[in-house]
């Protein structure tokens, strides 16, 4: 049975672009798929804590007492099960100085272990042949010929971890730019473009969801 995770990240409760994306897709996708599961975290109104040494080594090597809490323990095994059975994730993730949140990197923290990890020269891990769809917010733009090409370090970072555990095999990235046109003054002139990339992110997250 087909099976969606969604993952909320904006530290917004209202006003969130990725949270208005990702509500969108997951509406969508819960209309074509009325027989789906559906999972949702909210990281944004229930961080997960940062990763701590007990943490690490159990993901490390599960098979020894590293001191692990209940609490660790049952969280660590609750955001796997919740990433092992799903079959497409979803994670609304806006830009904050150039990077993803610290909720999501908390997040990724507890999958990336041995147990998930690709393998050298092997086509496939545990977690893969999933669906992964990242919803972004940018304030600005970071396409080529921008004054901040390069600055971009959220796509290139998720890109990297989620292949380092087989989440890249269908992995899309839905970006909505310039998100800070509405609100800043200096940006104004650019207030178009941003409701166009807004418009266009709407539309393919549609595509998508089918």
């Amino acid at each position: 049975m087909s099976s969606l995770l969604h993952i909320d990240s904006s530290i917004r409760t209202t006003g969130s672009v990725t949270r208005e994306l990702s509500s969108y897709f997951a509406t969508e996708w819960r209309r074509n798929h009325p027989d789906g599961g559906y999972t949702y975290r909210d990281l944004g109104a229930e961080p997960i804590p940062h990763i701590t040494n007990a943490v690490r080594e159990s993901l490390l090597d599960p098979s020894r007492d590293h001191g692990l809490s209940p609490e660790e323990k049952a969280l660590t095994e609750a955001v796997v099960a919740e990433v092992r059975e799903a079959t497409t994730v979803l994670l609304g993730v806006p830009m904050y100085n150039y990077a993803i949140p610290s909720t999501i990197k908390s997040w990724i923290d507890l999958l990336v272990s041995p147990a998930h990890m690709v393998a050298p020269g092997a086509d496939s891990g545990l977690l893969s042949g999933k669906t992964v769809i990242v919803a972004t917010a940018r304030g600005g733009s970071y396409a080529p010929g921008t004054p901040r090409e390069g600055w971009d370090h959220q796509e290139p970072y998720l890109r990297a971890v989620l292949s380092s555990i087989g989440l890249a095999d269908n992995l899309k990235f839905v970006h909505a730019e310039l998100t800070l046109s509405a609100i800043v003054p200096a940006m104004a002139a650019l207030k178009p473009l941003g409701e166009q990339s807004l418009a266009t992110a709407h539309e393919t997250l549609k595509k998508l969801a089918l």
